[in-house]
């Protein structure tokens, strides 16, 4: 569900805008530059999701082991 927003920007920052993005895109580009701020996932269930992926998981543990023996071998 959409909800209507009204806010209030500097003319020079509506201008760019305008010009930049477009007068009908402006709303999905703020949209698109607000939610990682505002909207937090279920993490539990992205991670849920990713372990099921179970391609995304052998790469996940071929690059871990990998990186494990470079570690081994480095002096301190």
């Amino acid at each position: 569900m959409q909800k209507k927003l009204t806010i209030t920007i500097d003319e020079g920052v509506y201008e760019g805008l305008h010009k930049t993005i477009g007068p009908r895109k402006i709303s999905k580009f703020i949209q698109e530059l607000v939610r990682p701020h505002v909207v937090r996932p279920n993490l539990d269930s992205a991670y849920a999701d990713m372990a099921r992926d179970k391609k995304r998981e052998k790469e996940a543990m071929e690059w871990a082991e990998a990186t494990f023996k470079d570690v081994a071998h480095e002096t301190a």
